[in-house]
């Protein structure tokens, strides 16, 4: 009885604090303000992990936080150097919500309820335009007394659209794999113009 008890006072600590999501409050610090409960001084068991390493304005990003199931989540996407979300979230999967953070409706995804989210849990973002790097930023909870703040992903570059920068990337990677074949190309293109 004395377990039931608890297990009671527990769900309900949880649903008092913010069972329908993160405050507005939270965008900048991605603190839960879960009154009286610090974040785990421990490493958080979960990991941020994208379909890719770069991104392009405008083309989809998907994102997954891996790890042991949790209830509560606060994910941002931000240009690094800077405290504010960046870019667009597309529709939220289940049990999850849109928060408005830095003015953008669509800024940041949290919690709708405390129904158990897992590995399958797939976000879709969007990035504006931006010539710096992003990375994703979350604050996962497991529970009310249990979470962890500050869980990043690796960081994504821009990519860029084409054109000449390309074509140098494949020259520099010729030159590292084939410096033979190089000079040959080098002598016919001297031969072509001269």
């Amino acid at each position: 009885m004395l377990l039931l008890g608890l297990l009671t006072l527990q769900v309900l600590g949880f649903v008092d604090c913010y069972p329908s999501g993160a405050p507005t409050g939270a965008c900048k610090d991605m603190m839960p303000r879960h009154a009286g409960v610090v974040p785990q001084p421990s490493p958080a068991p979960y990991s941020i992990l994208t379909n890719t390493k770069r991104f392009q304005p405008g083309m989809p990003v998907t994102v997954t936080i891996i790890g042991p199931p949790y209830r509560g989540v606060l994910l941002e996407a931000r240009s690094q150097g800077h405290n504010d979300a960046y870019g667009t979230w597309k529709l939220p999967p289940p049990d999850t919500k849109f928060l408005e953070c830095s003015g953008n409706p669509q800024g940041a995804i949290t919690h709708a309820n405390i129904n158990l989210k897992d590995n399958a849990t797939i976000y879709t973002w969007i990035p504006h335009d931006t010539v710096n790097p992003v990375y994703f930023m979350a604050t996962v909870a497991q529970q009310r007394t249990i979470y962890w703040l500050n869980v990043r992903s690796n960081i994504l570059t821009i990519e860029n659209p084409g054109g000449l920068k390309l074509a140098t990337d494949a020259s520099a990677g010729i030159a590292e794999e084939k410096p033979l074949l190089l000079l040959v190309l080098c002598f016919l293109v001297l031969e072509i113009l001269g």
